[in-house]
């Protein structure tokens, strides 16, 4: 699952899954332009990159702001010629039952988790328009899939990338893009570490392979969705989550 030649612009990618993912399609030969809001711990993964002789750039910037996508997406494109790989996995929560849910909050997710996928996949779509080939992967959730109290927010923005997902894979299928994602369940992260111990319990138990998933588990699967061996699947929501929700 080579990489090589390839230019991958990850959002989120400073902690967690993005950080994976940066480490993981590094690994298989691809640049990287690492992006997020906390600028340390971009010059982190990129300092782990290239210090095991991959190359990768870290670009400061907070998805839910459109010029800033714009002009980070530029940069981008002048520093590395292109980019083939785009992974929309910036993502926030803030919980709340519906009925206390603020407005802001609402917004806030909405537009961080899903309106940025749509912003960075319009602008990186001419780039790879113009050379026929591109991978569009987005992160989803397994709540997106089968909802959660209190986080009305989160489920239905990460409903949203699926529909989003679908509908982008029809628009440039006949271009030689493909555009997937992937539905992770329970995860080690930091948005999980701070859940209640009674939650990540129950949590444990919904999950039939009897462990908490890790970022290197997604990571692998978006590293299968950007290579040509993926390259006859589109359109498609690949489940990581042990079991916790199937079919």
């Amino acid at each position: 699952m080579t990489l090589s030649g390839r230019v991958a612009l990850i959002t989120g990618a400073s902690q967690g899954i993005g950080h994976a993912c940066a480490v993981k399609l590094a690994e298989a030969g691809a640049t990287v332009a690492a992006v997020a809001r906390n600028q340390e711990k971009l010059t982190e993964v990129v300092g782990k990159i290239t210090g095991a002789g991959g190359q990768a750039g870290a670009f400061v910037l907070d998805v839910a702001d459109e010029e800033q996508i714009k002009a980070t997406v530029k940069a981008i494109i002048t520093q590395f010629g292109k980019i083939d790989i785009l992974v929309n996995n910036a993502g926030i929560t803030r919980d709340q039952l519906v009925m206390r849910m603020k407005r802001a909050d609402w917004d806030a997710v909405i537009n961080t988790n899903l309106t940025s996928a749509y912003l960075c996949t319009q602008q990186v779509i001419g780039s790879m328009l113009k050379q026929r080939w591109g991978r569009i992967i987005n992160v989803t959730s397994v709540f997106g899939q089968m909802g959660q109290a209190g986080q009305a927010n989160y489920a239905a923005s990460k409903a949203g990338l699926i529909g989003l997902t679908m509908a982008i894979a029809r628009e440039v299928g006949s271009r030689n893009i493909t555009c997937n994602a992937v539905a992770p369940g329970f995860i080690a992260t930091a948005m999980t570490d701070g859940l209640p111990a009674e939650l990540k319990e129950a949590g444990l138990k919904a999950v039939p392979l009897g462990r908490i998933g890790t970022p290197d588990d997604v990571a692998g699967a978006v590293r299968f969705l950007a290579s040509e061996d993926a390259c006859y699947i589109t359109g498609h929501v690949l489940n990581i989550n042990g079991g916790m929700l199937m079919g």
